[in-house]
């Protein structure tokens, strides 16, 4: 699991630096900005990930660790509302140079809250009052707030990571039936009276009926991915990024991969997140400890979950969504974060090994 990190953020900080060369060149008069960016949070990420890999993961067990993070979480994801706009959202806490993005706090929130609560109660799943109702109150909390900001995409992948934990601590499937029933009618108001939501979605089922509208994202996207053939057009030869993908070096980073190393490229990412989901998995079976155990699905869902949306969305398999490809997309808080995650994942593996 360590090496497939290291080999994932090694081939972002590469694809970054391809896909965002000549932006940042334009942007910035430097074509290493974004670069230099990214490795410095990949610093700061591995060290605190072999920090966390040498912690004992049940030191997190604790009230005031739990409900303290829960806490900040909550007042930074209010905080943001009270600052400025930054791409028409108020999803940024700017800091000097650095930006930093709350939401990417509240998945690992849930996870060491819904480790903590359920580790004791899987044998009470069914009971509503008692158990699902406060198992779910801070997700749904986190998911208004998220919403507002508005960021769809992060607060479905924290109903998603949820969803995952819940169902490994024996939720009947049912009741998730129910609850994704429950939210068809909110997410029909937050898609279809939203109009560039509405807009993505129609794009999804007909990209071409307004290629240079609407459409034209995906359609780049799937030009990348087609043009890459087998070998790849060549690392940094890629032509889609160059003012064609929207944001290359972060949502799209997927295609210029495709592109430039070809199918070979892009199957060997897939690979490398299914060898994560193996692993993770794996961790998850041959632990006895509860907790341990959620932690483990919860990180490890948090990982592939967001994989799997944003390589759906550049194949065009789902619509467009503002999720990055974990350790590989241009993003310092969510991939310091994620590597955090990692290193507490880590420890649960080396106690079970």
């Amino acid at each position: 699991m360590f090496t497939v990190t290291m080999l994932l953020v090694f081939l972002g900080l590469v694809m970054v630096f391809s896909a965002s060369a000549v932006m940042a060149k334009e942007r910035y008069g430097s074509g290493y900005t974004f670069l230099l960016r990214q490795m410095a949070w990949a610093v700061g990420g591995i060290v605190a990930m072999v920090v966390a890999m040498k912690v004992d993961y049940r030191h997190y067990k604790h009230p005031a660790v739990v409900f303290s993070l829960l806490g900040l979480t909550t007042l930074l994801l209010i905080s943001v509302f009270f600052l400025d706009r930054a791409h028409h959202t108020h999803r940024w806490i700017h800091f000097g140079g650095f930006s930093f993005q709350p939401s990417e706090v509240a998945k690992p929130a849930l996870i060491l809250f819904l480790a903590f609560f359920l580790e004791t109660r899987t044998r009470e799943m069914h009971d509503w009052r008692n158990t699902v109702l406060p198992a779910i109150l801070p997700t749904l909390v986190f998911l208004g707030l998220i919403v507002f900001q508005p960021d769809l995409g992060t607060a479905i992948a924290c109903a998603a990571i949820t969803a995952c934990v819940l169902f490994v601590a024996g939720l009947d499937l049912r009741y998730l039936g129910y609850g994704v029933l429950a939210s068809l009618l909110p997410l029909y108001f937050l898609i279809f009276h939203v109009a560039y939501r509405r807009d993505r979605i129609l794009a999804f089922l007909n990209p071409y009926s307004d290629p240079q509208g609407r459409g034209f994202h995906i359609i780049q996207s799937l030009i990348a991915v087609s043009t890459g053939g087998i070998t790849g057009v060549g690392l940094m030869e890629g032509k889609q990024k160059l003012f064609y993908l929207p944001e290359p070096h972060t949502d799209f980073i997927f295609a210029v991969t495709a592109e430039e190393l070809g199918l070979v490229g892009a199957l060997v990412v897939v690979l490398l997140f299914g060898v994560f989901l193996w692993r993770g998995m794996r961790t998850a079976l041959h632990t006895e400890d509860m907790f341990g155990r959620f932690l483990a699905v919860g990180i490890t869902s948090m990982v592939v979950v967001q994989a799997f949306i944003n390589i759906s969305v550049v194949l065009g398999l789902m619509p467009t969504k503002g999720i990055p490809l974990p350790f590989v997309s241009y993003g310092g808080s969510s991939l310091f974060i994620t590597l955090a995650c990692v290193g507490v994942l880590l420890n649960v593996s080396r106690q079970v090994d």
